[in-house]
């Protein structure tokens, strides 16, 4: 499964990239890129469910859009999966991504689709440092907000320590000057 995603992920991008006029790199400006900052929130499922039951995070990604409809760029933040209170030695802990941010704009306003991929580094008392993670998302985008909903999965080197969370997120675009 997790090669499938990988694999869709990248075709979509290597269409996007090759379909239209790209820019360079050096032709940043505050019409193509800009700081996205904003929350998130979910609810963790399967296994980390049984211990977690709330995440509440910040998202912070810069974005370059490499043509008029596909956007690139880096990814972070952090969130934090609060422990059910019901559970004998549950802990929070914190999860911080770092990864490659592909988004596909069909239109200037409306509707959109993309994914993260990186590492997700871990904190706190759980079983593992951290790993791989995918996170595909769904939206409405326009100059200024991105509302989305996202389903974030973790791979870690346990299969039953892989967090899973389904949420919903907003973020703000800052202009680079």
């Amino acid at each position: 499964m997790k090669k499938l995603l990988l694999s869709l992920t990248l075709m979509m991008a290597a269409i996007a990239t090759y379909a239209q006029a790209t820019r360079d790199i050096e032709d940043i400006n505050e019409d193509n890129s800009w700081l996205k900052v904003g929350l998130n929130m979910g609810v963790p499922v399967g296994d980390i469910g049984d211990y977690s039951s709330f995440a509440l995070g910040l998202d912070v990604a810069g974005q370059f859009m490499r043509t008029d409809n596909f956007g690139l760029g880096v990814a972070t933040g952090y969130t934090n999966y609060f422990k059910k209170s019901d559970v004998a030695g549950a802990q929070d802990f914190g999860a911080i991504p770092l990864g490659l941010m592909l988004r596909y704009y069909p239109q200037p306003t409306g509707f959109f689709a993309g994914t993260d991929i990186g590492y997700t580094f871990l904190t706190g008392d759980i079983a593992t440092d951290g790993g791989f993670y995918i996170r595909p998302q769904v939206g409405y985008h326009n100059y200024d907000w991105n509302i989305f909903a996202f389903y974030n999965q973790v791979f870690t080197s346990d299969p039953a320590a892989d967090i899973q969370t389904i949420g919903v997120a907003a973020t703000y675009n800052i202009r680079f000057k």
